[in-house]
């Protein structure tokens, strides 16, 4: 087999992609760790994270058969900081047992370290507060079992051992265990709910961000609206799928993108918000050893509250009696 073309690598801020050209015939993984001097393990878990692409189309199967000419690309973030250390940050845990504990993450941090983001992030956090956690994520994710956005905030469940990481994992991917998330969005909604099928992968010009493609990978939302207000919408919404910024980008793509968010919206909002209104209210889950179904809830915060008001909100109005009675279609 020919060796493959000299990649060319591209830096920025934010890591390195990896462009080469194929030379027919060769598996995606096995082309992409020759062009990048990384294992085929790692390749793959970025293949199917998104993080590559054939001929500007993202291509998430390890085992693709490239043809000559192909040009491929891999996106490789830059790693985080090795150092991770307990901090003694203020946490609302919501609920804690020997297998699992659930936080009310407030808006502005960050899950878990990432470059730009070393300290001060929800790991660093429970590592001080919790001192058993699942090894599973790794060395600089223990007890993650998933994330949610820097500027959204809510319930997010932590594993403290392995086996109720892999209960966890398990129930997240056949959405046994699931979140409800409360969110303002701009303009009228005029279905009073719905569902949202649209295909997401990275961004062709900024890898940054997610974008609706053909390409893409399946994500499904489903919606339902609790009050209108004139030129806002207050919804809940729940994921069938867990692709990142799902939510912010299938509501972007239906042109209700949620108030304050700047990435994918208007970059000026009228409610004074830093950041997208989106806060997870609800989370229901299996639990690994008692088998029992859990609800959890999450007050809503006070900078919410406030847009809600600026947007319109009658006060007397009870929200979290909204999110409950929430219709969905799926």
């Amino acid at each position: 087999m020919e060796q493959p073309n000299l990649p060319i690598i591209e830096y920025s801020e934010y890591g390195r992609t990896i462009k080469a050209t194929a030379s027919g015939g060769e598996r995606l993984d096995v082309f992409l760790a020759s062009a990048c001097g990384e294992t085929r393990s790692y390749v793959r878990r970025l293949i199917d994270e998104g993080e590559a692409s054939v001929n500007g189309k993202d291509e998430t199967k390890a085992g693709a058969k490239l043809k000559a000419g192909d040009a491929v690309e891999l996106f490789i973030a830059l790693p985080a900081s090795t150092e991770l250390a307990a901090e003694d940050i203020p946490l609302s845990i919501v609920y804690e047992d020997s297998d699992i504990a659930v936080i009310d993450k407030p808006k502005g941090m960050v899950v878990h370290p990432a470059p730009g983001n070393e300290t001060g992030t929800l790991v660093n956090a429970i590592m001080y507060h919790i001192k058993d956690l699942s090894g599973i994520g790794g060395e600089m994710r223990p007890g993650i079992v998933h994330r949610i956005d820097k500027l959204t905030s809510g319930l997010i469940v932590i594993a403290k051992n392995d086996n109720a990481h892999r209960s966890l994992a398990a129930q997240m991917k056949t959405h046994e265990a699931g979140r409800v998330y409360l969110a303002l969005v701009n303009g009228n909604i005029k279905k009073d709910s719905g569902t949202i099928d649209a295909p997401i992968g990275r961004h062709k010009a900024d890898r940054k961000k997610m974008a609706v493609r053909p390409d893409g990978r399946s994500a499904v939302t489903h919606f339902s609206v609790l009050e209108r207000l004139g030129d806002y919408t207050l919804i809940a919404a729940k994921l069938e799928t867990g692709r990142t910024h799902q939510i912010r980008v299938h509501l972007a793509h239906i042109k209700h993108p949620v108030a304050g968010d700047n990435v994918y919206g208007p970059e000026k909002n009228s409610l004074g918000l830093e950041g997208q209104a989106l806060h997870a209210a609800r989370l229901t889950l299996r639990h690994p050893s008692s088998g029992e179904t859990l609800t959890f809830r999450a007050a809503i915060p006070e900078w919410f509250t406030l847009a809600l008001k600026k947007a319109g909100h009658d006060s007397n109005i009870d929200i979290d009696k909204l999110i409950d009675g929430a219709k969905f279609d799926g």
